[in-house]
């Protein structure tokens, strides 16, 4: 039998006996068998014996649905200990105020050793002490929130009233400070339709609806979202604890000894100095010994001797690959990276609650893995700034991608963070689709992805103003200064574009040159790219873009050229896959190898419901909150609405985005000319009559010239040329103003 299956019988026995005793002790007719089961429980435990019978049904109701339901509490080995804990020393109170053994035989034994030994004082400041202890295990507490519990039981009930009152209106009714200042329209002329003929009314109006298209609201505040009272995840209830990882010293030594012998059998003697067993792999370093030369001086093996064994020493080791790194910067030995039999996973949760981790008190700090010592490494994307990360199909790319995201989403609340996802193969990143901390839906639409990268520069623009009107150097000065003034602070922004090989076949120039532009300038307005590829090759990770991504994960890689590339160094084409990578840090010059971590589907759905719910649950309180204030109704939440709002300015900016090279110049000439036809454009632009023709139908699209007349009867011009430099040609510096 399985471990699984046998954990399902212990339930089903569990459970069936809690049922049956729990029959027996309310049933007044009682058989010879349970009767006597009955009275040894109660010889037992006494009165507690409802409560081990109670006990015995929840325990194996929990081991029989552990499988069907993912939100059943997990149980962690110092609750079970507390609950015992909990158990004996209420028993053992019972006996201790009755004087009698309604405690049981455990109980009146306790009871009797405290007080003999203690006298009543005494006893019952143990027994006090002893229940605090059980509680504090059992609920995973701390002794201030019991204490602010206590307190809050001698609460008048009108005070309960005022409290439950004032905190329904600051929580479910959405204040001024809910809803972005509104921003200053754009100043538009108006367009004269005094010598207009009656007929043109219509087309008048069309002309002003499309020309608000192109003036883009790009004014859409990211500023704090709301007030509300968002609440962070509980690590404990959305990740699972990671295996122990086994060690074999006898192992280790074995091939240590292996790895001495082959350097000696090739003339390159060396020593294992040190040995460094990590999840994937164990580091052997090696320290050169003397070899005597033909003159008979003795001089030390040269350490590029060593490092070209790596395929003999793979061979020597049965080892499917070996990277052999040297020297390990800041240590005086080679050191010699040998897969391990079994490896193990890294669970985030472990870093979640390592050192490494909770000494950064940065807001985006990043959980990458264990490195092949078994140490958290941890890292702080503000001072990346940006992150880059390739590997072959299969080698934990996409895995390492949810890890960063699933720790983002652990330690900040929508306030504090927004994100940006673009995921053209539509399965990575969709499932965090409708998370409150999204600025707009998943892109998965190619045509649209350099126009919301635009957006984000427009954004990066609007809050470098922001920055220089206040005197503010970046997004920490800023929020700083925005506190004390009682101001909105902004959030950060990060940017995560799981396929960039994809945007460079659409449009390599376009992506190439925002994507460089956001990766120079962003870094101090708190915007942040993480950008990963399954093809590292020179045409989608161009000069450009690496040089601008000081910060790099690669893993495991088809080739060597492939591992320069991202790299700049050797090495990736080496990595085993699942997960093992080599991280190159900005402030490090070698890249340091590690095991990504790893985070479950079923805890990443775990997470994703819980934001879910959350907002879920705001947007009902604020259109609870709405009625129940005589506010006017809104369709949507504050939230989503914001975000449909940037949806709409991404959505018009890739409409024109697919306008014609000459589509500003053809307005200038139609409007000063004060005509529109083809052959006007055909010989003005110098350009064919299909292209000519495309012009045409965009400028009427656009409202800029009426429709086609009968006969040879050329167009109307709606727009005049008074309103072009300021509406039309150079809407983007209308904005900007």
């Amino acid at each position: 039998m399985t471990k699984d299956q046998k954990l399902d019988v212990m339930g089903v026995l569990l459970a069936l006996a809690g049922i049956l005793v729990l029959l027996a002790l309310f049933s007044p007719n009682q058989s010879l068998m349970v009767s006597t089961i009955v009275d040894y429980l109660y010889y037992l435990f006494g009165l507690g014996r409802f409560v081990v019978a109670l006990a015995c049904l929840l325990t194996g109701g929990w081991i029989i649905l552990r499988h069907f339901n993912e939100n059943l509490p997990q149980v962690e080995p110092e609750q079970v200990l507390g609950t015992i804990l909990l158990f004996v020393g209420l028993v053992t109170t019972l006996s201790t105020v009755t004087g009698t053994t309604s405690g049981g035989i455990i109980g009146e034994y306790f009871s009797s050793t405290i007080l003999d030994g203690l006298g009543v004082m005494g006893a019952w400041v143990v027994l006090i002490s002893w229940l605090s202890i059980s509680i504090i295990l059992t609920l995973r507490t701390s002794t201030k929130k019991i204490i602010g519990l206590l307190d809050n039981i001698y609460i008048e009930p009108s005070q309960i009233l005022q409290s439950s009152r004032k905190k329904l209106i600051t929580t479910r009714t959405p204040s001024k400070t809910n809803i972005s200042k509104p921003t200053k329209p754009t100043k538009t002329k108006k367009i004269d339709n005094t010598k207009r003929q009656t007929n043109q009314h219509t087309e008048s109006a069309k002309s002003e609806r499309k020309a608000e298209i192109h003036d883009l609201d790009t004014s859409t505040t990211l500023d704090k979202v709301s007030t509300t009272n968002w609440d962070l995840p509980k690590i404990e209830s959305i990740l699972s604890v990671g295996a122990e990882m086994t060690a074999d010293d006898e192992y280790d030594r074995q091939r240590a000894e292996t790895i001495e012998e082959t350097l000696v059998s090739f003339g390159a003697p060396g020593r294992v100095v040190e040995i460094n067993r990590g999840p994937t792999i164990t580091q052997f370093g090696v320290e050169p010994d003397f070899v005597t030369n033909s003159r008979g001086k003795r001089t030390k093996v040269k350490v590029n001797k060593i490092s070209t064994l790596a395929d003999d020493l793979a061979l020597a080791l049965a080892a499917a690959s070996i990277r052999i790194e040297a020297p390990v910067p800041g240590k005086g030995y080679i050191g010699m990276e040998v897969p391990n039999a079994d490896s193990s996973q890294v669970a985030l949760r472990d870093l979640l609650e390592s050192e490494a981790y909770t000494k950064h008190n940065s807001p985006l700090a990043l959980c990458l893995g264990q490195d092949v010592s078994g140490e958290s490494v941890c890292a702080d994307l503000r001072a990346m700034p940006h992150l880059l990360i390739a590997g072959t199909t299969g080698s934990g790319k996409s895995v390492c991608v949810n890890g960063i995201i699933a720790t983002l989403l652990l330690k900040n609340t929508p306030e504090q963070l927004k994100m940006l996802m673009i995921d053209p193969k539509r399965v990575e990143l969709t499932a965090y689709r409708h998370i409150p901390h999204l600025l707009a839906p998943v892109i998965v639409d190619v045509n649209k992805v350099v126009s919301s990268l635009q957006w984000i520069s427009r954004e990066m623009d609007k809050r470098y103003t922001k920055f220089s009107d206040i005197g503010a150097r970046n997004i920490e000065d800023f929020n700083r200064k925005a506190t004390k003034n009682e101001e909105d602070t902004i959030p950060y922004i990060v940017v995560v574009v799981d396929e960039l090989a994809d945007l460079m076949m659409v449009s390599a120039e376009d992506t190439e040159q925002i994507i460089t532009r956001l990766a120079q300038m962003a870094r101090a307005t708190g915007i942040h790219l993480i950008i990963s590829t399954q093809r590292p090759s020179a045409d989608v990770v161009t000069g450009l873009i690496k040089a601008n991504f000081p910060a790099r994960i690669a893993f495991a890689v088809a080739s060597l050229t492939d591992s320069r590339v991202i790299l700049d160094h050797p090495g990736a084409e080496r990595l085993l896959g699942r997960g093992d990578m080599l991280f190159q840090s900005p402030d490090a010059a070698q890249p340091l190898r590690m095991q990504g971590t790893f985070v479950s589907d079923t805890e990443l759905r775990k997470l994703v419901r819980y934001w879910r719910g959350f907002y879920a649950n705001v947007d009902k309180s604020s259109v609870k909150a709405n009625s129940s204030t005589n506010e006017p109704k809104t369709d949507r939440p504050a939230h989503s609405t914001k975000s449909q709002d940037i949806t709409d300015e991404i959505a018009t900016l890739a409409e024109a985005e697919g306008r014609d090279a000459l589509y500003d110049k053809a307005i200038e000439i139609v409007q000063t000319k004060n005509r529109a036809s083809i052959s006007m454009l055909q010989k003005h632009l110098r350009i064919g009559y299909t292209r000519s023709a495309k012009l045409i139908d965009d400028l009427e699209e656009s409202g800029i010239i009426g429709p086609a007349k009968s006969g040879a009867k050329q167009r109307d011009v709606l727009q005049k040329s008074s309103l072009i430099d300021e509406d039309i040609v150079h809407p983007i510096e209308e904005i900007d103003d």
